[in-house]
């Protein structure tokens, strides 16, 4: 899904990430000034001696860039203007293609709801991003429509989603929230979020119980639609798993509370270190980060992608 914003082949989260230091590339040519505005100074513009806190405006893409590494974080929202990214990744173009034949395909007329008619949608929106060839591109094409076939066969086509692709949104004291879900359904009275997943990462139901993004849609699907929204389900299409989980209404509360202590400290923030590890050869700004190419040589754009559609164990 899911997370804020639309689905490109290369997405800040592209498997993983990037203060202050000063930006690095190879380029030689000439070089805009970098200008880097911390939350505090942007939230304190408009502000004046004794009024309200500004609400922090926020998606879960914004709110995981955090927590994953704040010189990414300040790469992504704060430098002006933003540092180039490297190449489209591969696995995020299979990613982008699925989703977008999956929304499509609840567009069409009832009695052209096929597994077939999927598995044509997906060739017709293929991207063919990031990949090392147009051999690979095309053997995934192929994999990504069979998969989802595979998926669509499982599903009603008479059982319409409340939301495809839709955005919803909520306010509390701290946050103004908003993200773009990738399904909602309604079973029963209640709402049940569903993001797809396309990945080659092993999932369990610990995935989707401590995703607080999933939890956050579920805060703001209830809120927007005024219905109880208590389930979220992650629906892994390279195995077929459907991996759900009904929070109480205190657990969704107490994502709510992360998030807004998130909210606190990236406006808090006057340095954005980098946080380097095995995750930092994934990152879109490998190039200006110095520590993170030390921890971690950059991956090639196609190096998400298994050899197989089982998922594999790790992606460092």
């Amino acid at each position: 899904m899911g997370g804020g914003g639309g689905r490109s082949a290369r997405s800040t989260g592209a498997g993983p990430q990037g203060g202050r230091g000063a930006a690095i590339s190879s380029y030689d040519g000439p070089r805009l000034a970098v200008v880097t505005v911390t939350e505090s100074a942007q939230q304190g513009q408009l502000g004046f001696t004794g009024m309200p806190q500004r609400l922090f405006t926020c998606t879960p893409s914004r709110l995981a860039t955090w927590q994953d590494c704040p010189r990414r974080y300040r790469f992504t929202y704060l430098d002006r203007p933003t540092p180039a990214k490297g190449a489209p990744w591969a696995h995020n173009s299979v990613g982008a293609a699925v989703h977008s034949a999956l929304a499509a395909w609840w567009g069409l007329p009832l009695a052209r709801r096929t597994p077939e008619a999927a598995g044509a949608l997906v060739r017709s929106g293929w991207i063919p991003l990031g990949f090392r060839d147009e051999e690979q591109s095309l053997l995934w094409c192929d994999r990504a429509a069979a998969m989802v076939e595979r998926y669509v066969a499982t599903l009603d086509p008479h059982d319409e989603p409340v939301g495809l692709e839709r955005t919803v949104g909520m306010r509390t004291d701290r946050l103004a929230f908003s993200g773009r879900l990738d399904r909602l359904d309604r079973r029963g009275d209640d709402l049940v979020v569903v993001d797809y997943k396309t990945g080659r990462h092993v999932l369990t139901t610990d995935d989707t119980r401590g995703s607080m993004a999933l939890a956050l849609y579920a805060l703001a699907a209830a809120r927007t639609l005024r219905a109880t929204c208590l389930r979220v389900e992650l629906h892994h299409l390279p195995t077929g798993e459907v991996l759900a989980w009904e929070h109480s209404p205190e657990a969704l509360q107490r994502h709510l509370q992360r998030a807004e202590g998130l909210a606190d400290e990236i406006v808090a923030a006057e340095e954005f270190p980098p946080r380097p590890g095995p995750m930092c050869g994934w990152c879109d700004f490998a190039a200006h980060c110095p520590e993170g190419r030390a921890a971690c040589a950059p991956h090639a754009s196609w190096a998400g992608l298994a050899e197989e559609l089982q998922p594999l164990e790790d992606l460092g």
